[in-house]
């Protein structure tokens, strides 16, 4: 089985998997700026319905996350991409500029409900920047669903994520590599327009780990 539970058993409920990929390029998204609040997309190229596969991820802003007009154009733009490229958006994640808090902004809970409107199972995923280290037991994250009318948080037994071992030694490589100033975020993208905020070449070499240390691409 390539999916581990983070905790205990499965249950009855949505469950989410986030992919070695996705999980890498969030925490380095978060390590380029580690004093700022910093958001992203995450995306699924499987169909609708059952378990949310979180595949992949779009790196977002890194500065004015709560300005409308740039998040509007980014995820117009996602949303053309993922149309020619047989994925979806499933949800958001943020990583808040205070290591110390984890909880959802007014920002955040507005992007999520924007991206809640197109899917009814996304997910609200947010970085404990506590917890991001190096031997981490338990990956950083704290995941929330649209659950009566509100954002509540996730039942861990739900949540699912590739070879915990094997991704947080991959993501540590990364690290150790420099391989964060890879990672292009839409922000960087609107200085630059030669940046790819597709993150092709990240992907690629993020891909070459994951195969070896998996089995599976």
């Amino acid at each position: 089985m390539l999916c581990h539970t983070l905790v205990g058993k499965h249950t009855k409920m949505s469950e989410v998997e986030l992919s070695c990929l996705a999980y890498a390029k969030m925490y380095l998204h978060a390590s380029q700026f580690p004093r700022c609040s910093v958001n992203g997309l995450l995306l699924s190229s499987s169909p609708a319905g059952g378990t949310i596969c979180i595949t992949d991820c779009v790196p977002l802003l890194h500065s004015h996350l709560s300005l409308a007009p740039i998040t509007q154009l980014a995820l117009t733009q996602v949303d053309v991409w993922c149309s020619q490229t047989q994925q979806r958006i499933v949800g958001y994640y943020q990583a808040n500029a205070c290591v110390s808090d984890s909880s959802p902004t007014p920002c955040a809970l507005k992007i999520a409900e924007k991206i809640f409107e197109q899917c009814n199972n996304a997910v609200l995923l947010m970085i404990d920047g506590e917890k991001m280290f190096p031997g981490c037991r338990a990956p950083p994250i704290v995941m929330y669903e649209r659950k009566d009318a509100r954002w509540a948080l996730k039942d861990k037994h739900t949540i699912m994520l590739r070879q915990w071992e094997e991704t947080c030694s991959i993501v540590n490589q990364l690290f150790s590599s420099g391989d964060q100033a890879l990672l292009v975020d839409f922000d960087s993208h609107l200085d630059d327009i030669t940046k790819d905020w597709t993150n092709q070449k990240l992907n690629a070499k993020i891909m070459e780990l994951v195969s070896p240390a998996n089995g599976n691409v």
